[in-house]
């Protein structure tokens, strides 16, 4: 193989990636009242160290309503600073990018951590009111979400300035905006779940209003000098919902507000959506969002081997390849890629015994 691309840096602002590798934002459900802990720093840690050129830390809430589970992470108030700062550091020491992905659950927030259930909580094991931009609940038995007032959206925006803010303090290079997998963000800019008849419901133009704003604010606290990325599911795969369409006309419409790269996914905002799965399955999303919109795209999604990430990027599929499960299987995916593609690996010194 001509030299590997997977292994070529990517310049985004004046940031550069040492490579189109990194670590998809993965909840651990092991923080407490949001704070960091060891489990986060090895278990990041660990990735940089295995040569991911960026690591993102999970959907960090910045609310306290807006986790997933009680085990998730926050950046709501200015003690979370500190023990994530210690994150970022250690990632950044290693030669990889530190991020972070900013995130409100929305109405699938207050569930049980995923090993205990992971069914919404009930009154008197923890639950919480969740919030939506309807009334509308994700499913049979879920919670009926609070349907946010324009001055509550307004408050919210602003908490993901502040969270922004804070990131940034606590020495993190590249900020994730969650816009996808049926949380908030996701939840307004969808038909299936918004039903709101007012400036933020309705039309396209409206429904992607509350994220315009969030990003206003983010970018209002985020130096011009550091990349922001946008995760969104890129299709509903439900008839009705969010398409790819609309996901090109998004990635069109935040890129002049401040977006540097959409992260695509798609689904979770249905429980009826029928995805077909397969290796790869989200690539063409990112192709097309990139293609079409105009704008940097990550590709995930049942992304296995190295030939095949390789292929991704040689192929202008997308300009970073995030990884999930498979780099839970093997920290070090990246070293062992850069063999498979004959690219001298990147170890630490303490391990080059072992190469």
């Amino acid at each position: 193989m001509s030299e590997s691309l997977l292994f070529s840096p990517l310049g985004l602002r004046e940031l550069v990636f040492p490579n189109r590798i990194g670590v998809s934002p993965m909840c651990q459900y092991s923080a407490l009242d949001g704070f960091v802990n060891d489990w986060h720093l090895t278990h990041l840690g660990a990735r940089a160290t295995g040569g991911a050129g960026l690591v993102i830390v999970e959907a960090t809430a910045v609310v306290p309503e807006g986790r997933i589970t009680p085990g998730c992470t926050g950046i709501w108030s200015d003690a979370h600073i500190a023990p994530l700062a210690g994150i970022a550091k250690f990632v950044k020491s290693q030669g990889s990018v530190p991020g972070i992905q900013l995130a409100h659950a929305g109405r699938k927030a207050s569930c049980a951590i995923p090993w205990e259930g992971g069914a919404p909580l009930r009154v008197g094991d923890g639950a919480w009111q969740t919030v939506g931009p309807s009334a509308i609940p994700f499913d049979e038995g879920w919670h009926v979400p609070h349907e946010l007032s324009v001055a509550e959206i307004a408050a919210l925006a602003a908490a993901f300035g502040l969270a922004a803010k804070r990131a940034l303090q606590a020495g993190f290079a590249v900020i994730e905006l969650h816009g996808a997998h049926g949380y908030l963000q996701h939840e307004f800019l969808s038909p299936l779940s918004n039903h709101r008849t007012d400036a933020y419901g309705g039309s396209f133009e409206n429904r992607s209003r509350f994220l315009r704003e969030t990003i206003a604010a983010v970018r209002a606290e985020w130096p011009e000098r550091l990349p922001l990325f946008l995760r969104i599911s890129s299709s509903d795969w439900v008839e009705g919902g969010w398409t790819i369409e609309d996901s090109v006309a998004l990635a069109k419409m935040v890129q002049p507000l401040g977006v540097d790269l959409i992260d695509c996914s798609s689904g979770g905002n249905s429980p009826k959506a029928k995805i077909e799965l397969g290796p790869g399955y989200q690539v063409p999303f990112a192709e097309q969002i990139r293609r079409e919109g105009g704008i940097a795209s990550a590709a995930v999604g049942l992304i296995h081997t190295a030939q095949q990430a390789e292929e991704v990027i040689r192929a202008g599929q997308a300009d970073l390849v995030l990884l999930g499960r498979e780099i839970l299987r093997d920290p070090y995916w990246p070293i062992h890629a850069a063999q498979a593609l004959g690219v001298p690996p990147k170890v630490p010194n303490q391990y080059l015994r072992a190469i």
